[in-house]
């Protein structure tokens, strides 16, 4: 293993960057100088960034760095779809301590480089430091849009259609799995995971995409949704920021909240409320959209996009409607970084 002193700050970043090819053609200057140049001629510019924080946000017991390369940089995409834009630069900076070789961070870069590859996305600079509380990543990605084409959260209208893509809670349940197999080794020496079966669970956790083919989808399709986010603290959660910055009540049908059967599963066996996994896990990545209902029809077309709900009026609350009809009010329970027990 090589240490990282070896190298130094700047030959380390030239090591993990040497190879970095451009791919868009608003990077006119990526990684090499004092600042990137980047140029989106008449189109709108989108930044959103992520802090990530060992032993908050990621275990490295059993998060292997590639994954985690991957993962960080999805997640920073997901931000940018979410405004129906197009993902087209990252920069990335890391905080990293003496426990980490070189081999380490090339592990995290190959994930991270698979990830950009895959959604055409340039690497153009970033920063690193010694940290002496772990690893510690902060990435901050660039996207692009048409200004009229750009989705907030604040448009949703009464009597539009709630959307998601994909199921939720895999990945929820993925972490349950995760942190279940980590309890169990921590008191044996020759410990095999028990992962049968449960493979989809685990890359929801691990290894999560950003869901660019439903923007496809949309465009190709000429819908433009009233409001949208990307799922990263749990269904509940984000609907109830839709209905608040567009001043609007909701109301969701449990019955139609898409669920993986592996989900459904492990659920059972953590003896768990799988509705209440589905709002609230979190780290889903899909895509949470509201359409004109005189869109019903293109919405019910849509690959991978199911309707579960709708917006009312502000006065009626935001509601679930079980399945034999009650009506309980949603509550943001999802993860929060901020709270005592995650400190």
């Amino acid at each position: 293993m090589t240490e990282i002193s070896t190298l130094g700050e700047f030959g380390l970043i030239r090591h993990l960057t040497e190879n970095i090819k451009i791919k868009n053609e608003s990077t006119l200057k990526g990684v090499g100088d004092d600042a990137a140049v980047l140029s989106f001629k008449d189109k709108a510019t989108l930044v959103t960034t992520d802090l990530l924080l060992e032993g908050i946000h990621f275990d490295l017991t059993y998060v292997p760095l590639k994954h985690l390369g991957y993962k960080s940089a999805v997640v920073n995409f997901s931000d940018i779809y979410a405004m129906n834009g197009q993902p087209k630069q990252i920069t990335v900076s890391l905080g990293v301590s003496k426990r980490f070789s070189v081999e380490d961070l090339d592990d995290f870069y190959e994930g991270l480089r698979l990830a950009c590859e895959i959604y055409g996305v340039d690497i153009v600079g970033g920063d690193t430091s010694a940290s002496l509380t772990g690893f510690c990543i902060s990435i901050t990605c660039i996207g692009e849009a048409e200004k009229e084409q750009i989705v907030y959260r604040k448009g949703a209208q009464v009597n539009d259609l709630i959307c998601v893509s994909g199921d939720l809670g895999a990945a929820y349940m993925g972490l349950q799995l995760l942190e279940r197999e980590k309890t169990i080794f921590a008191g044996e020496k020759d410990f095999t995971p028990d992962f049968a079966g449960k493979e989809y669970l685990l890359e929801r956790q691990l290894k999560p995409e950003a869901r660019k083919d439903i923007i496809r989808q949309l465009k190709e399709n000429q819908l433009l949704p009233t409001s949208m986010m990307d799922i990263s603290d749990g269904l509940s959660s984000e609907l109830l920021h839709i209905c608040k910055d567009s001043g609007v009540g909701c109301a969701v049908y449990e019955e139609r909240i898409p669920i993986d059967y592996q989900t459904a599963m492990m659920a059972e066996q953590f003896n768990m409320n799988l509705t209440t996994v589905a709002l609230n896990g979190g780290e889903d990545y899909e895509l949470l959209f509201t359409l004109p209902l005189d869109l019903h029809d293109q919405a019910e077309q849509l690959e991978g996009v199911k309707i579960i709900g709708h917006i009312c009026d502000a006065s009626l609350g935001s509601c679930l409607i079980t399945r034999d009809g009650t009506q309980i009010a949603l509550k943001a329970q999802g993860w929060n970084s901020l709270e005592d027990n995650n400190l």
